[in-house]
């Protein structure tokens, strides 16, 4: 979208606990990860700042079970306090949180997901991925190549999807353009269901796109066309030259190497641009 052009967008913040069992909240003793502290701040507070600092975002809503949770937080009960932060209930599972959520702030494409465990968020980051989505799109994704994020951070251990231009890693950030958008979030919804039984999903799919998927016969682009006929709705790739942008908390190991990296940026109080910038 160009920047002369497009609106301005509601940002959609993720925030929900996975549970007792998550990796990173066991490891440091926290109910959800996203308040796990990194440098006196919590992890959704990095987010948070992100986005408020970024001139593409309009409004920023978190979606979160337990909205008692930010009194403690400073920063974030005083954005809430000042407007700057709206709190909506997390729904049973990702897609219906995404899902009430959006029915619950009135729909406002466009729309930018992204998630609480990405402290590595800047302001650059997000500026990139608003200005970059191609016009006309229902839905566009973050994605960074392989080769970017391993020559920058070759200590990060992440999940690389393989296509026959190259292998790309998410980045944890999604526009959603228009309506038609609401028919990808209820087609997520569907594959969280088939979790348990993927012949539905391979059904959903169809066999011969995903056995071609599988086997990284097609192109990003490609793939992101058949899947798009499949969810009756436009989808689009962002390439990302951040490689910081792939970089989420999933594991101890991840929380580690965030803490690292935000301790060698300029300004540890936020908003510093990536290092990783290629």
């Amino acid at each position: 979208m160009d920047a002369d052009t497009r609106s301005r967008f509601t940002a959609l913040v993720l925030a929900a606990s996975r549970g007792p069992d998550d990796p990173v909240a066991r490891h440091a003793g926290v109910d959800n990860k996203v308040f796990v502290p990194i440098h006196g701040r919590a992890m959704l507070s990095w987010v948070v700042r992100a986005l408020e600092a970024s001139p593409s975002v309009a409004r920023i809503a978190v979606v979160l079970d337990t909205p008692e949770r930010l009194e403690a937080e400073p920063e974030l009960a005083g954005a809430v306090a000042a407007g700057r932060l709206v709190v909506v209930p997390a729904g049973a599972s990702p897609s219906a949180s995404v899902a009430g959520a959006l029915a619950a702030l009135g729909n406002p494409f466009p729309v930018l997901v992204t998630t609480a465990d990405h402290p590595l968020l800047c302001p650059q980051m997000v500026e990139h991925f608003c200005a970059s989505v191609p016009h006309g799109c229902d839905i566009a994704v973050a994605m960074a190549r392989a080769t970017v994020v391993r020559r920058a951070c070759p200590d990060a251990v992440r999940t690389y999807y393989r296509f026959a231009d190259g292998g790309y890693s998410g980045c944890n950030l999604y526009a959603l353009c228009t309506p038609a958008a609401l028919r990808a979030v209820a087609f997520w919804g569907r594959v969280e269901r088939y979790r348990k039984r993927p012949w539905r999903l391979l059904f959903a799919i169809g066999p011969l796109t995903a056995v071609r998927l599988a086997l990284g016969r097609l192109t990003l682009d490609v793939a992101l066309r058949r899947l798009s006929r499949i969810v009756g709705a436009t989808a689009r790739a962002v390439e990302m030259p951040f490689a910081e942008a792939a970089i989420d908390v999933d594991k101890p190991a991840d929380l580690a190497l965030v803490t690292a990296i935000l301790a060698g940026r300029p300004d540890t109080q936020g908003g510093a641009q990536g290092r990783f910038h290629v």
